[in-house]
């Protein structure tokens, strides 16, 4: 069996609301072939972004489950309060119909904007108790009142984090919004081949250095494209905190997380020796299988040398895991992220 922990879709272009493109807030082109948001616009490279072909996609791959994260075009960051909410309401409610279609396929997530705190908690409320989802995606950084970048792992955000806890949610941190944070000119895709890397290595950081895995026993966090830098610069981390003590006041030693068993990592890091050093730094058990489809930038057949499964299976091959630990990794623990078995064609 195998589940995917980390898919996208999107709607078909009329399941998009008229407000959206009016306010240029985000859009698809009725023939499908682009993805629009204000000026800037991204080719939707797969029919597999879509509903019917995301199930063909996955039956040709013999995935028989998938998570579908929220659209990182919709974080809303930096929108103002009532764009936001309206955005996120329809973007919930979207995931909510493709898991309601077909739950034996799909998990969807859901978000919410940290920056608009009473909405957010409220959003949850909703989102868990009236459409049934139970995956929070959370961005790895967003703009805050003072139109300041701020950390997702932040005082400000302790209510979503304890109303999570509460509801005991699976959690996604992912990053975006790269090129809005640093001031280097969006060349040669830099924002998400290095600095989005950079973002989610920044959360990890401060995510072990507040201890929220232990604070929130609760939830159980997933960081998106197994956080490879923050598994590469682990040993430097140790050096700043034993090096520098008085920077470090009220906060926990990093060690104290690395392979917690509530806190997992995906797959999707390109190469098997990269998640060779991700299998000794956490465990094998603490990695979830994911594809990051349709992006190109995921394991996707078309582009050079890949497709779907191709850094486990290579790993498989390389002696890096084991056949055991790869099942574990597309199945079991995919299952222990979410803190559900999921409701398959082959156990229902």
């Amino acid at each position: 069996m195998k589940i995917n922990g980390h898919g996208h879709i999107l709607p078909e272009p009329h399941e998009v609301p008229e407000f959206m493109k009016r306010k240029k807030l985000f859009w698809i082109d009725e023939d499908r072939k682009f993805m629009r948001q204000g000026d800037w616009s991204r080719p939707i490279t797969d029919p597999s972004f879509f509903f019917e072909e995301k199930l063909i996609w996955m039956d040709k791959y013999k995935i028989d489950h998938a998570v579908m994260l929220n659209l990182s075009q919709l974080y809303c960051n930096g929108w103002d309060r009532q764009d936001a909410l309206d955005a996120i309401r329809w973007q919930n409610d979207f995931n909510a119909s493709v898991q309601a279609r077909r739950p034996d396929k799909f998990t969807c997530g859901f978000v919410v904007q940290p920056k608009y705190i009473d909405d957010a908690l409220n959003e949850m409320d909703r989102a868990v108790k009236e459409l049934g989802l139970s995956v929070l995606c959370l961005p790895t950084h967003f703009l805050d009142h003072n139109d300041e970048w701020v950390c997702v792992v932040d005082d400000s955000t302790l209510p979503i984090f304890e109303k999570a806890n509460e509801l005991g949610l699976a959690i996604e941190i992912h990053p975006y919004d790269g090129q809005k944070m640093v001031k280097l000119k969006d060349a040669y895709w830099r924002f998400h081949l290095v600095w989005m890397m950079a973002q989610t290595a920044d959360a990890l950081h401060l995510y072990a250095l507040k201890d929220f895995v232990n604070r929130f026993p609760n939830i159980r966090t997933c960081f998106a494209h197994g956080c490879m830098l923050g598994q590469a610069n682990y040993g430097r981390r140790l050096q700043g905190y034993d090096g520098r003590p008085d920077l470090f006041e009220n906060t926990q030693d990093p060690r104290a997380s690395l392979g917690h068993p509530n806190l997992f990592f995906d797959t999707l890091v390109h190469d098997s020796y990269t998640l060779q050093l991700l299998k000794i730094r956490v465990g094998a058990d603490q990695i979830v299988a994911g594809l990051d489809d349709p992006y190109p930038l995921g394991e996707m057949e078309g582009v050079k040398n890949s497709y779907p499964g191709r850094v486990i299976e290579f790993a498989v091959e390389a002696g890096i895991l084991t056949p055991e630990e790869s099942g574990r990794i597309w199945h079991q623990n995919v299952e222990r992220w979410l803190g559900k078995k999921v409701p398959t064609s082959i156990n229902k």
